[in-house]
């Protein structure tokens, strides 16, 4: 078997996500065949790095032994059972296991089965929560350039252009509120300044706040300082209005703690998860609230004050099988501690493009290191040029425009993260004489 032939095949039936097909003419898809820890290969046995954890998603390698075994295991007893008046005992053990990991007082779960679906979620959840308190609030507020998925709830509470743009008619009621410029602490108390005079104009309408905690993925992995989620926690709950923490992306030690609202001391009205939360293997996510807000649910049965909303394989048992094992990793083999090395790591491959001209900023939180670049025509699309580069030189990036990221599996090397930052320096040298 060839790439060549499964790239026909692939071009005849299917439709490919953020992805502009007609590039794929000149520029073929890659199948890959097989994945075993960091790297991906493809069917003529070329190997790639995969850097940016497939999507932010695969935690601790492709093929990882440990996850396949429990994998497997559950294989042979559950698949999956109907959760609306069923459990299972996997599904049990993660929601214990949550509730004790997370922020104290998230002591709920509600399960979905991807990162836009769990953001609905909790949109929903905060609008009906309110409401069966006799209070109609409809707004939701999130910060400048955030992305929080991309079905319509999701679409609604971002603030990417394009998007809003295309789908404008079919939206729900959100607003922007500036999300700090920076990581300095002065600009988060300056964002701040900003969500309060929102807040005194429009909080008896506001539901909720969204944000993702520390680092905005998709919208340009903007970062900022976790003061800003400590003051704005703070006014949410002055103001009677909900926060939820977008960890979709940023939770399950990607900042440098298990979940990034630890950095503030926050507790978070909802906590989204997704993502790595079954180590890249299944789609699986969870919503987190609290026993108050459980509360306002809770009742005899009368169909309007119920929590709508369902999905077929929520809870699924082979995602939960996944997402046990996952947590059993970051349990025996202290990640946390282990990343702050590779943070470390990641921090050194940075500094060599600190004073090149075409680098308007570096920046890093945790495991995600970040070369945004300056003075490219946005026509000739350099970010494709250079993923197209790296995964000549067998790595695997996709940058967001012209913001360069590395966001590696956790069990990668010192020496293969040299290696992607040694690829992105060719590509800049290639693409920038």
């Amino acid at each position: 078997m060839t790439n060549q032939h499964i790239s026909n095949r692939d071009m005849n039936v299917l439709w490919h996500p953020c992805t502009q097909m007609k590039d794929h003419e000149t520029f073929p898809i890659i199948p890959i065949a097989k994945g075993k820890g960091v790297y991906l290969e493809d069917f003529e046995g070329n190997y790639y790095i995969d850097g940016i954890s497939s999507w932010w998603v695969n935690l601790f390698g492709h093929s990882n032994p440990y996850i396949n075994n429990k994998v497997k295991e559950q294989l042979d007893t559950l698949e999956h059972v109907i959760l609306a008046g069923f459990t299972h005992e996997g599904i049990v053990d993660l929601s214990e296991r949550l509730v004790g990991l997370a922020p104290e007082g998230l002591t709920r779960c509600f399960y979905a089965d991807n990162g836009s679906s769990a953001v609905e979620v909790a949109l929903k959840m905060s609008y009906h929560a309110h409401r069966n308190q006799g209070k109609e609030k409809g707004l939701f507020v999130s910060l400048s350039n955030s992305y929080h998925g991309e079905t319509l709830g999701a679409l609604s509470v971002g603030d990417v252009a394009l998007y809003k743009e295309t789908y404008e008619p079919l939206l729900i009621r959100s607003v922007q509120t500036p999300c700090p410029i920076d990581q300095s602490i002065q600009a988060a108390q300056e964002a701040v300044s900003h969500f309060e005079k929102l807040l005194k104009e429009k909080s008896h309408e506001i539901a909720a706040l969204i944000v993702e905690p520390l680092v905005q993925g998709a919208g340009g992995m903007v970062m900022y300082h976790p003061s800003y989620l400590t003051q704005a926690k703070r006014l949410c709950t002055e103001y009677g209005i909900h926060f939820i923490a977008d960890e979709v992306m940023v939770g399950f030690g990607r900042t440098g703690t298990l979940f990034a609202c630890e950095q503030a001391d926050i507790t978070p009205d909802f906590l989204v998860l997704s993502k790595g939360l079954t180590g890249g293997y299944l789609p699986l996510s969870v919503v987190m609230t609290t026993e108050s807000i459980y509360g306002e649910f809770y009742c005899d049965y009368n169909p309007y004050r119920s929590f709508l909303h369902s999905h077929s394989y929520t809870g699924n048992a082979l995602a939960c099988a996944a997402a046990n094992a996952t947590l059993d990793l970051f349990e025996k083999d202290k990640v946390i501690e282990a990343n702050h090395r590779l943070a470390s790591a990641i921090n050194d491959g940075l500094k060599r493009f600190v004073s090149r001209k075409e680098v308007k900023e570096i920046r890093q939180c945790g495991m995600i290191g970040v070369i945004e670049l300056q003075g490219f025509d946005a026509a000739k699309r350099i970010g494709v040029q250079i993923h197209r580069h790296c995964l000549a030189n067998g790595i695997l990036i996709r940058p967001l425009g012209s913001v360069i990221y590395v966001m590696p599996p956790y069990i990668i090397t010192v020496e293969e993260l040299g290696c992607i930052f040694d690829a992105i320096e060719s590509a800049l040298n290639e693409l920038t004489l």
